[in-house]
């Protein structure tokens, strides 16, 4: 009997591919979320020859994947962001996705709407 052996997770893009898929996402669905093309995602996890994301969407993926930063972009550490308090606290990974999606789109608007958003949510959480 053989046993088969494991993929190492020794790349980006592979790491990349697990935390999307282990959180049930696709990549239309992380890409809107994150606010990039879906095109841009399917590169990150492209073999040979993809693109690397900048840091702050290695964080957003890490976020709403709810993996540990480190081990996204390095492959060190524990997979699991639940496990590390200090990375929840530095990612804001204590958020589901659809706070995450909120939180994006009102990045997207300017300071006064944001204030106007603000007032809205607050009235209608009283």
């Amino acid at each position: 009997m053989t046993i088969p052996i494991a993929k190492p997770v020794d790349s980006l893009a592979h790491r990349m591919r697990l935390a999307r898929l282990g959180a049930g996402l696709s990549q239309a669905h992380l890409a809107r979320i994150i606010g990039v093309h879906r095109s841009a995602v399917a590169q990150w996890e492209r073999e040979p020859g993809g693109t690397y994301p900048n840091v702050d969407h290695l964080v957003r993926v890490a976020t709403l994947t709810r993996v540990a930063f480190e081990w996204l972009a390095t492959g060190r550490g524990d997979r699991d962001a639940t496990s590390i308090a200090s990375n929840r606290t530095q990612t804001g990974a204590d958020l589901n996705v659809l706070e995450l999606r909120v939180v994006n789109a009102l990045r997207r608007v300017s300071i006064k709407r944001q204030e106007t958003l603000c007032k809205l949510l607050e009235e209608l959480t009283r």
